[in-house]
């Protein structure tokens, strides 16, 4: 796997944003087959960055209702990744 293909994208809300700003952690959606090396090593190489260290969380696919149709949502995973030195900008600035 490459490491765009094992970042996938951000997550910004309020929660990652207050992560961001006081413990310098950054949050992504990651493949779900990616381990905590493969994690590290992408987010080093992307952002040039050093990383300090890396958690990850499993969300299960939960049930929905839509009417009267059931559907399950799909399965991810979620890295929190803590910086040693630098920072990441998601957006590029004009």
């Amino acid at each position: 796997m490459t490491a765009y293909e094992i970042i996938r994208k951000p997550l910004i809300t309020e929660k990652t944003e207050l992560l961001r700003r006081n413990n310098n952690k950054y949050t992504f959606e990651v493949n779900r087959k990616a381990n905590k090396i493969e994690i590290k090593k992408a987010v080093e190489e992307i952002f040039n960055v050093k990383v300090a260290s890396v958690a990850t969380i499993n969300i299960k696919p939960v049930t929905k209702r839509h009417g009267m149709k059931l559907y399950k949502t799909q399965a991810t995973k979620k890295a929190i990744v803590e910086l040693a030195s630098g920072t990441i900008s998601y957006f590029k600035e004009v």
